[in-house]
């Protein structure tokens, strides 16, 4: 059992970590500071989230990544980090107990079991007179908030393994990821030098244009309110841009805070029940990479493979699912919150629900990318395509975002034989864009074939 070093009468707090694993401007532990004279810093891992995850989760690896460099980051601050495997409710009255703490804080999370959880633990701290403060921090507000250190010393604390957490490693060490805060800064001191440039490359994947910061605002390994004061403050069309981007973050957390229903069905209730085919083949291969559009097909390897996929290319995948092979757009979310490193909950559902033209100020229903024309756009040399679809790197021009229309001659010179070293479309894009409009057009009822208000991107 862990022994605090405070005198017996000083007051004491604790401050729960969850999706904010930093010190500098966590707007919880600065009010327990200013508050309290000992603020006992604890994470728990909840049981009830991990036993449904996979045994190798690079986001789990990820979190254990940034407890560590938290802890490193507390203990040269002389004090420590309490971390305990446990039912959430159970681990805090315990906690409270072994520290005498009279009050916990801990900034809000937004998500519906977040709030399930934290009104349990409320309510059961309120049966011992403790009172449980939370506080706005994971999303944008007026001012920052400066954090202040603590000047007792709590007593050495043990960090478990991941293998102590049921938990193996996900490759994490082999990908371009660093956890914790150091990561996050020297990402956020390299997008510095580019973000004046963000909104001439933030579409091609290809480029270095987007900040990557996606996974540690999922985490909050840095804060938010930083990232909105540097791009208002630096003022340029790049920032300006990179900053709605921030704003949509916001939207998105404000739909799921009003409209938790969104979490399993349709913003828009008359596209909630559209009689979508469903084709478990076609999810398969979509899954997989394998339906011949070598731009759906690099973006979903991209997934696979590293746990990210670049926001343009989200939006093209989410498109291809649902307008062209017609599958359920929640059939793709929860894939991508399967696969995706940085899954919110908020993002990804707003995500989906844009592409799929059901979510709130979505794109509308007639408006279907075009997955050859969205790659010549945006990947025009082919150079993303060769990264993730090898197979292909040695076609040229047109040929390698629709190797279909190409003659035998140059793929035969490419080592490419359809069907073999690379699937046929698994799909006609065109007659599958015609069902697509039927479908929303109609709501799922026996449709009259039309091309009006259509259009194709």
């Amino acid at each position: 059992m862990v022994t605090q070093s405070a005198d017996s009468e000083a007051s004491i707090a604790l401050v729960w970590f969850r999706r904010d694993l930093r010190l500098f401007d966590h707007a919880a532990l600065y009010h327990a500071l200013k508050e309290y004279d000992q603020v006992i810093p604890v994470f728990v891992f909840d049981p009830t989230i991990l036993t449904i995850l996979p045994r190798a989760d690079r986001r789990v690896e990820f979190i254990h990544a940034s407890l560590r460099a938290l802890k490193d980051e507390l203990q040269q601050a002389k004090s420590d980090l309490v971390i305990r495997h446990a039912n959430p409710v159970t681990a805090i009255l315990e906690l409270v107990a072994e520290f005498r703490a009279s009050a916990v804080y801990t900034n809000r999370d937004y998500e519906p079991d977040a709030i399930k959880r934290d009104t349990e633990v409320t309510a059961a701290l309120r049966e011992q007179g403790i009172a449980l403060r939370t506080f706005k921090d994971q999303v944008i507000f007026e001012q920052d908030e400066i954090v202040t250190q603590a000047n007792t010393q709590l007593a050495a604390q043990p960090f478990p393994s991941l293998q102590e957490l049921n938990f193996e490693p996900a490759g994490l060490a082999d990908l371009p990821v660093q956890a914790g805060t150091t990561g996050s800064e020297a990402l956020f001191e390299n997008f510095k030098e580019r973000i004046d440039r963000y909104h001439l490359n933030r579409d091609f994947p290809a480029v270095k244009g987007p900040s990557y910061l996606s996974v540690h605002l999922r985490f909050g390994t840095l804060s938010i309110r930083e990232l909105a004061a540097y791009a208002w403050r630096e003022g340029s069309q790049g920032a300006q841009t990179w900053l709605s981007e921030l704003i949509w973050r916001e939207f998105y957390q404000q739909i799921l805070w009003h409209r938790p229903d969104v979490v399993h069905h349709a913003f828009k209730q008359d596209y909630d029940a559209l009689a979508f085919s469903n084709d478990e083949a076609l999810f398969t291969a979509w899954c997989q990479g394998q339906t011949g559009y070598p731009m759906v097909d690099a973006a979903m390897r991209q997934l696979n493979q590293t746990g990210y996929m670049h926001n343009r290319l989200r939006m093209i995948t989410a498109s291809f699912l649902v307008k062209d092979l017609l599958v359920d757009w929640r059939w793709g979310e929860r894939y991508f919150a399967k696969q995706l490193i940085d899954f919110d909950l908020a993002s990804n559902n707003g995500g989906w629900q844009w592409a799929a033209s059901t979510g709130c100020d979505a794109q509308p229903y007639f408006r279907i990318f075009n997955p050859v024309t969205q790659s010549t756009k945006f990947d025009s040399d082919g150079k993303f395509i060769r990264r993730y679809c090898p197979e292909l790197s040695a076609l040229q021009g047109k040929a390698i975002h629709a190797p279909w229309l190409a003659n035998q001659t140059t793929l035969a010179a490419a080592g490419v034989t359809l069907g073999v070293d690379y699937p046929w479309p698994i799909v006609d894009h065109a007659c599958q864009r015609d069902k697509a409009l039927a479908l929303f057009k109609h709501r799922g009822r026996t449709p009259i074939t039309s091309n009006d208000d259509s259009a194709t991107t």
